[in-house]
């Protein structure tokens, strides 16, 4: 099963062959120093923005002092947004009001919180999914519609809710285990496409040797 070329814009063509303009290819879409995608991760949107970057990020900045990277595989759905920590306020003052901000001149460095925000391979983020500055989600993990997420989701999680609670695995210890070892994702595209029939199988002995 052919994969579209990971630096295609529009990878997903319809019936009457246009390609559909809400579907992009965010590495090939995204030019933003602060803003790491991997290949074949995608983004969906009702309402296709000019700018994808800060569409799906609109606190990050180019001279934010944090990243957001997403690595490959990982499918966004519409309404999804990433808090990265430039939006935070300091906290330990009397106020959060961000008074330096209004000055003249930003102090130099100023940013209260600097925490980076990554998503690990072959995640979805489900519809309105918020993440918040700092998270980190593991590779596999499901992000429900609407869900808050903050601090770690293990490998192959399953986060629901406000705030984002991990219900439960996708699969058993021992199963997350093999495939994190296997990392399919990071396979060379032409044995990626010959492990398809096997990923959507959910084959993993016949995965190991397509």
């Amino acid at each position: 099963m052919p994969l579209p070329d990971p630096n295609t814009a529009f990878p997903v063509t319809l019936p009457d062959g246009s390609k559909h303009a809400g579907t992009v290819f965010l590495s090939a879409v995204i030019d933003h120093p602060k803003f790491e995608v991997g290949d074949h991760t995608y983004a969906s949107d009702f309402s296709p923005p000019k700018n994808w970057a800060s569409h799906l990020a609109p606190f990050l900045f180019d001279f934010s002092q944090e990243t957001l990277s997403i690595g490959k595989f990982c499918q966004i759905a519409h309404g999804v947004r990433f808090i990265t920590s430039s939006a935070n306020h300091a906290t330990d003052g009397l106020s959060c009001y961000p008074f330096p901000v209004f000055t003249d001149t930003v102090p130099e460095g100023y940013q209260p919180d600097t925490r980076d925000t990554s998503v690990g391979h072959d995640v979805w983020l489900g519809y309105g999914a918020m993440v918040l500055p700092g998270a980190q989600i593991g590779h596999g993990a499901i992000i429900g519609a609407g869900a808050v997420v903050r601090g770690t989701v293990p490998p192959y999680g399953i986060v629901t809710g406000n705030p984002g609670t991990v219900m439960k695995k996708r699969f058993d210890d021992a199963t997350i285990a093999e495939l994190l070892q296997i990392a399919w994702w990071d396979w060379p595209q032409d044995r990626i496409e010959a492990g398809i029939p096997a990923i959507l199988a959910g084959n993993i002995a016949a995965l190991k040797v397509s």
